[in-house]
């Protein structure tokens, strides 16, 4: 059974455990404004909330892009409160900032301009298609990029790549297989293939347990802001809590494994 939502900016249906997320406004090459920041934090806390939903899929309408970053038409609308009350405008995009432990495949196409890295940086997994360039136009403008980098090293791309990612601008584009060598994305794909390829990975994810799968990506992603023994401490305790009893259980079928003498 397949379960949809309305949204204005996005498009947003769960189908056999699977969430997927499409972004909506191609004639504005995706980019985000406040009313996509407030439905994507409702989508996620649906997402993070919601024990039938097991994955979730970000991918984007359009053959041009899969997100420029901000809406630079529109008028900021943060800028309004005392400047030690003002968020990152794009700090409500990405599933981390809303304690999603549910994993993220995000299938990137066409242009990722600067604040699309607010959806690449907080997946687990993300593909492109040969069309996907990858680059950050906040040079151009003079502006200081910082927040999106930032997530890339926290996300382990080399500092060598982020580093020309963010001072060269619109001017070079990271190409798929670039993005794929660097780190940025996992795999390529044909332009025609990409959602079906996401949509792939993600049922194979949906159906595992997803109590362990939860445990592990939090796991993973709790380590990145801690110590390397405190993060082995906290991963054991996760494997303590997730793991008990399940040693001789099929993951898939959730029934007990035959035991060979």
């Amino acid at each position: 059974m397949v379960t949809e939502t309305v949204f204005d900016t996005i498009e947003f249906e769960i189908a056999d455990h699977i969430a997927i997320i499409t972004l909506n406004r191609p004639d504005q090459l995706n980019c985000f404004n406040e009313a996509m920041t407030r439905e994507m934090a409702a989508v996620w806390a649906r997402v993070r909330d919601d024990d039938d939903i097991h994955v979730a899929v970000v991918r984007a309408k359009g053959e041009r892009a899969f997100c420029t970053g901000v809406d630079v038409s529109a008028p900021p609308w943060w800028t309004h409160l005392n400047q030690w009350n003002q968020e990152d405008p794009g700090v409500l995009l990405g599933p981390r900032q809303h304690k999603v432990w549910k994993p993220v495949v995000c299938a990137v196409n066409g242009m990722a301009a600067g604040g699309a890295m607010y959806f690449v940086n907080e997946s687990d997994i993300v593909i492109c298609s040969e069309d996907a360039t990858f680059f950050d136009p906040h040079a151009n403008g003079g502006r200081v990029s910082a927040l999106e980098p930032i997530g890339m090293l926290a996300r382990g791309i080399p500092f060598g790549e982020v580093m020309r990612w963010a001072l060269l601008g619109s001017d070079e584009r990271i190409t798929a297989h670039t993005a794929l060598r660097a780190g940025i994305v996992t795999e390529v794909t044909e332009p025609g293939q990409l959602w079906d390829r996401a949509h792939e990975l993600a049922t194979e994810i949906a159906g595992r347990r997803p109590e362990a799968i939860q445990g592990t990506v939090r796991a993973i992603w709790e380590s990145l802001d801690m110590m390397p023994s405190m993060a082995l401490r906290n991963g054991l305790s996760y494997t303590q809590i997730g793991n008990n009893g399940r040693d001789d259980v099929d993951s898939r079928t959730n029934k007990r494994k035959p035991r060979f003498r």
